[in-house]
């Protein structure tokens, strides 16, 4: 067997981004040298793993006495022993009996959190509600503004143009996200934070939303829209990494997709907000619909000047005893933020001497020339163009003029899209509880079949003759609501929480960058095209298009998605260091052996060997 050999990586070495990629703790074999089955795993390695004892204690002393934290010595010695052997706890003879139960209960009792933990997941959901609600309130007041402000067909408009005006004021927001908004992402966190990134885009999305309310053509209502966009898309871009960067490991994924979760919360509101307005005269509904989003972003204005700042974005800029305050606070006992403070230290400096002199346009291309990065940007791209292109923005955008269409009248057309929002959410519900006990990877390769499948029969009852009217009604619904049902436990929460999670430490806000900006870029087109693409190939080919969409993505997902649950920020560098076509060939096995066990009923159908070793809480197969 060839293989190489990598030494120990201490905390004071000076890697290069070439032997970064090298020394980040992957054992890689040579295929030719091994049977096929026996190549397929690959090993964590804890970049504290392998330091003597003495030298640990060492380090741990020399980084207290360095930033003013001797008076908590005792447990950072015990956290950084800990943080070595994080799976030997009870084999670590420095711990007492409390101690040991304190880590134990991480597992035992994962709910069990300090009450800021969740005032911090509070603030975070409500500031995806803003943006859900931004998305949605379009759906109902197009229906009115678009003949307020006269864009429909007339001398001034022909058709085409009349389609592609509604396209460009109704993905003006994404538009945007993709050009300026997320791209805003890296130098505002840089100088004012993740709490200060958040309080800006809210702010942005306060002043858009009084704006939008009050404009008077749709030109001055474009611009308005524009504007909103540049807060949405630093929001997006920084709420699920803040969420992400203070969340203990177990239950990430839950508080991450709370982003998701909270956005299905907000589009439902957007949409009661067109019923509630939408029986008043024309020229006021629209504008109370769209001025109706001021209100959530001024309240997370207010809640998050109470919540503590990201430590691992204190510990990036060097404010390690900020760092550790910040983690007292999220964190049940000081041992738990010291072991956190210390191991998430350890790979700050390591990441830190790798990034030693870049820029942003340096490390926008490390996203693509470092392999590490590169499988993360790669399927970060996935998720979030998958988000969009699975076609679930045709119904948050346009479901109250697809009802119409079908042979809705308006107000019975607004109360049956605000049915869409409301499926929305409740069945992203479930994804709380699975997330973290699934995994992000089955969540989508389950689903996506569905959606492919609720697509086509929305599209087909197109054919349905509009004499028929209760049936075509019935099943287009009925289409679009199942669509929602299988939609937000899978495809709805994973993009977000996956992407937050997925970069490391040092292009993480450049990464977040290019997702949030992907996933925009892609809900532009769609919004920009939809109107354009129903006029050219009917209602039935335009959920067509989008059904065979659904499932090009499976394909990618099952190949170039590696799994995410259940593993600390800093041990998914191992994750993304797992070469492409040894994690395809891996899945490619492992799709084999599910059709022979659970579709052709073969018995004797040996398992796979897990593809990570050393990581008990990840099921890859």
């Amino acid at each position: 067997m060839a293989e190489k050999k990598h030494e120990d990586i201490s905390p004071n070495e000076s890697l290069s981004a070439d032997r970064h990629e090298e020394k980040i703790g992957i054992e890689r074999q040579d295929v030719l040298d091994v049977p096929a089955d026996q190549n397929l795993s690959t090993v964590f390695e804890n970049p504290l793993a392998g330091i003597p004892r003495e030298n640990l204690l060492k380090n741990v002393e020399e980084f207290c006495q360095q930033h003013d934290l001797m008076e908590h010595i005792e447990v950072f010695r015990k956290g950084a022993l800990i943080a070595q052997r994080p799976n030997a706890v009870q084999e670590i003879d420095d711990l007492t009996a409390e101690d040991k139960e304190q880590i134990a209960r991480e597992h035992t009792h994962k709910w069990d959190q300090p009450w800021m933990l969740y005032f911090l997941v509070s603030m975070s959901s409500l500031a995806a509600a803003v943006q859900g609600m931004d998305e949605s309130v379009n759906n109902g007041a197009q229906a009115f503004y678009l003949e307020e402000l006269n864009v429909s067909p007339s001398d001034r408009f022909s058709q085409s143009m009349q389609q592609n005006l509604t396209g460009l004021i109704v993905g003006a927001p994404y538009l945007a996200c993709a050009l300026l908004g997320c791209w805003l992402t890296e130098p505002l966190n840089r100088v004012f934070a993740r709490r200060g990134t958040i309080f800006i885009s809210c702010f942005i999305a306060a002043v858009a939303s009084i704006w939008e309310g009050v404009a008077n053509s749709w030109v001055n209502l474009f611009l308005a829209r524009f504007v909103l966009g540049l807060g949405i898309g630093s929001k997006s871009s920084t709420v699920p990494v803040y969420t992400a960067e203070c969340a203990p490991a177990p239950i990430r994924g839950a508080l991450v997709m709370q982003w998701q979760m909270w956005t299905a919360f907000g589009i439902m509101m957007g949409n009661i907000m067109g019923v509630a307005f939408g029986g008043l005269r024309p020229d006021l509904a629209w504008r109370l619909i769209l001025g109706s989003t001021v209100v959530l972003p001024v309240v997370v204005c207010a809640q998050i000047y109470f919540c503590p700042e990201s430590p691992r974005w204190l510990l990036q800029h060097g404010k390690i005893k900020q760092a550790f305050k910040a983690f007292r606070i999220l964190r049940k006992s000081d041992l738990q933020a010291a072991r956190d403070l210390y191991y998430t230290h350890v790979g700050v400096e390591i990441e830190a001497k790798i990034n030693t002199g870049k820029n942003l346009f340096t490390m926008f291309w490390e996203l693509f020339s470092i392999p590490r990065n590169r499988r993360a940007t790669w399927a970060t791209w996935i998720v979030m163009f998958g988000q969009q292109f699975c076609g679930v923005n045709v119904i948050a955008y346009y479901s109250t003029t697809i009802f119409e269409d079908a042979g809705y009248g308006r107000s019975s057309a607004l109360l049956v899209a605000m049915g869409t929002g409301i499926l929305n959410w409740v069945f992203a519900l479930p994804a709380f509880f699975t997330i973290d006990t699934f995994g992000r990877r089955p969540l989508l390769l389950i689903t996506y079949p569905f959606l492919c499948i609720t697509l086509l029969w929305t599209g087909l009852s197109f054919l349905i003759p509009s004499t028929q009217v209760t049936a075509r009604t019935a099943m287009i619904t009925t289409g679009m609501y199942l669509f929602e049902v299988f939609y937000s436990p899978g495809m709805g929460p994973v993009p977000f929480s996956y992407s937050a999670e997925a970069f490391p430490m040092h292009v993480r806000d450049v990464g977040m960058s290019w997702a949030t900006a992907t996933t925009w870029c892609f809900n532009f087109i769609l919004s920009f095209t939809w109107p354009s693409l129903v006029g050219a190939f009917k209602p039935e080919g335009a959920f067509g298009w989008y059904a065979a969409w659904c499932l090009i993505l499976w394909v990618l997902v099952l190949l170039f998605m590696p799994e995410t649950k259940a593993l600390t920020l800093e041990e998914l560098d191992q994750v993304f260091s797992v070469p492409t076509w040894k994690h395809s060939r891996y899945q490619l096995k492992a799709a084999s052996r599910f059709i022979k066990r659970f579709v052709l009923f073969q018995k004797n159908v040996e398992p796979l060997p897990p593809l990570y070793q050393g990581a008990e809480n990840l099921n890859e197969s």
